[in-house]
């Protein structure tokens, strides 16, 4: 427990931009209402990830490149607890902090943004795509190989603006944070998650705490959203078994379906050339055991392969999610 925590007053870390910041005021909202005793004072922490804008996020390693910074802060006792974008945060938790509560999913589609409304179907050949996905653009690039995609970085602002500046003729985001920013015009295409899978986790969002806080983990706990956190599980479970973390082009989405978990997949070559795609069903009270079998199954049927293959690639040609 932090020392200087003042009764009902917390501590809350989240990274700099204007996304960050409205998505923690969600997590707060949320506390807020079942709690309106409760305060908090806001902590801004810059990741590796945005003080470093000209590296792809391939190249940077180390542990997730836009949380480390706000773990560090946890772990020595700056802030009580932290709101990541879900898809951001790294399958294997670090000793001593605990995944509180997850919420909030917005839609957890891929979206394009396009000159003239364009669908990605439409873009001229040699068009150049821009996207900070290995995963998106692996997945793309099975259906056109006549587009060039390029690495882009950068908060959605300075991304919608390298964009208008004609930096690139379209780009690929995720369409959680631009709705989240009520930006939804700009939106030229929804991806279909049998198109593009999306990100483990995209669209969620994670509050992580220390595990010895147990007043500040019994607190986050009753915002969790249980078929949230039931579907995430099961995407998580699912990248943790198939190894590599968040640089290899691997997609996930589950959905509940009565009481069974429906998880689709999708594992590609950094080119294109080999697409896999599985789903798989399994009760809601096992998500992890239902993302570890999927894994298993698509590793059996190439996806080792696949993943293998990477080691031979310049993984700095597109970033991970």
């Amino acid at each position: 427990m932090s020392a200087e925590r003042k009764p009902n007053r917390f501590k809350v870390g989240t990274r700099e931009s204007l996304l960050a910041r409205l998505q923690t005021d969600l997590a707060l909202n949320a506390i807020q209402a079942k709690f309106p005793g409760v305060s908090f004072e806001i902590i801004a922490v810059k990741a590796m990830g945005d003080k470093n804008q000209q590296t792809p996020l391939a190249e940077l390693g180390g542990r997730g490149v836009f949380v480390k910074e706000l773990e560090d802060a946890l772990l020595d006792g700056r802030v009580d607890f932290v709101v990541h974008s879900l898809k951001d945060l790294p399958t294997e938790m670090i000793p001593g902090l605990s995944l509180a509560a997850t919420l909030e999913r917005a839609d957890p589609r891929d979206v394009l943004v396009s000159k003239n409304k364009m669908t990605f179907g439409e873009l001229p050949p040699g068009s150049r795509v821009a996207t900070s996905s290995r995963r998106r653009a692996a997945q793309l690039a099975a259906l056109r190989n006549d587009v060039e995609f390029i690495d882009i970085r950068g908060n959605i602002q300075t991304r919608l603006r390298k964009f208008d500046e004609g930096q690139c003729d379209a780009m690929v985001l995720a369409a959680a944070g631009l709705l989240r920013l009520q930006l939804e015009e700009r939106i030229s295409q929804f991806f279909e998650v049998d198109i593009s899978t999306p990100a483990v986790g995209q669209g969620a969002l994670a509050i992580e705490c220390r595990s010895d806080d147990s007043e500040v983990f019994s607190i986050l706990h009753t915002i969790n959203e249980e078929a949230v956190s039931t579907c995430t599980q099961a995407e998580r479970a699912f990248l943790n078994t198939m190894g590599g973390g968040c640089s290899v082009p691997v997609g996930a989405i589950a959905r509940i379906i009565a009481d069974q978990i429906e998880l689709s997949a999708c594992v590609a070559s950094v080119d294109g050339s080999k697409v896999l795609r599985k789903e798989h069903r399994g009760p809601t009270n096992d998500p992890e055991k239902v993302g570890l079998e999927l894994a298993q199954t698509m590793l059996s049927l190439g996806a080792r392969e696949i993943i293998g293959g990477l080691k031979e690639t310049d993984l700095g040609l597109v970033s991970p999610p």
